[in-house]
């Protein structure tokens, strides 16, 4: 197990720089006009981060034996609507944020407006980079992969979850309806993370893909748990942004309906389903093993 953990952190480290370098290069230059909306777009991307739906791309590349440098568009894409969603979550009309990953967030550094349009700015150019040519990728391929991004982030994954959270605020839900809009907000772009890098794959596998599937909508729904627990359980300087603010807004959480033990066994629950469905992929599958570890057990 401690091996393990040092062979993720290496894992972990290899892969932010390497996405955080493709980002770098992709993102419009500081300088170019118009200057502050491209300033707005790096500062809310290269600001740090897990970059975990990037490493998930690059995990379940290894999984595949598909090599590096075939899966960087896919995480770059990925990470450039994960910054873009947070962006647009942090602004007063949403869920009113003022810092993000310990710094001010992008509408406190700029201004709402900028705010807005780097949010937009930084969504198309995920789908930008998913349209450009890829090696050995043909076209049914290249279209499943812009399918998966945007059903992800659209009104049946992400923005959805955020709509109905939104609504839900001060609301009792049961605990199906809060799975049901974290499976969206939370959990759609982990799991099409995951998607995007077995669609790069030229022959897979049926019941590999759907095993990868099950690990990635497990994995996802996790994260969110875990999530919740940490707003209860952890505090601004460690998460990097505002603690206990959900309880704070009355939003549903796991904890709040399943208490802190039973949102833990939950989420455990999820990492061993997880873990099981990885079984046909032997010990190729190592990382993603060890990153749904992670993902119940991180602090921040």
């Amino acid at each position: 197990m401690k091996h393990k953990a040092v062979s993720l952190a290496v894992f972990m480290q290899t892969g932010q720089k390497r996405v955080e370098h493709a980002l770098d290069f992709h993102l419009p230059a500081e300088k170019m006009l118009p200057q502050k909306l491209h300033e707005a777009m790096r500062y809310s991307t290269l600001n740090g981060g897990k970059r975990l739906r990037a490493i998930l791309v690059y995990a379940t590349g290894q999984a595949l034996s598909i090599e590096p440098e075939k899966l960087d568009i896919a995480a770059c894409a990925v990470e450039l609507i994960h910054a873009y969603s947070l962006v647009h979550d942090d602004l007063p009309a949403m869920d009113n944020d003022e810092l993000r990953r310990g710094k001010p967030t992008c509408h406190i550094a700029f201004d709402e407006a900028t705010a807005v349009l780097a949010g937009d700015a930084l969504q198309t150019l995920a789908f930008h980079l998913l349209c450009r040519p890829q090696t050995d990728l043909g076209s049914d391929r290249a279209l499943r992969m812009l399918e998966t991004l945007a059903h992800a982030s659209g009104s049946y994954g992400m923005a959805g979850g955020q709509a109905i959270d939104l609504e839900s605020t001060g609301q009792k839900l049961t605990l199906p309806e809060l799975e049901n809009m974290h499976i969206h907000k939370t959990g759609a772009l982990i799991h099409a993370s995951v998607k995007l890098a077995a669609l790069l794959h030229p022959d897979l596998n049926p019941s590999i893909e759907k095993n990868l599937d099950h690990y990635a909508k497990c994995i996802g729904l996790a994260f969110q748990i875990q999530d919740d627990i940490l707003d209860e359980e952890s505090n601004t300087a460690t998460l990097g942004k505002t603690g206990g603010k959900d309880r704070a807004n009355n939003k549903a959480t796991y904890p709040s309906l399943l208490g802190l033990k039973g949102a833990k066994e939950k989420a455990q629950a999820l990492h061993e389903e997880a873990i099981k469905s990885l079984e046909l992929l032997g010990d190729k599958a190592d990382m993603l093993r060890s990153l749904s570890d992670f993902v119940i057990h991180r602090h921040h």
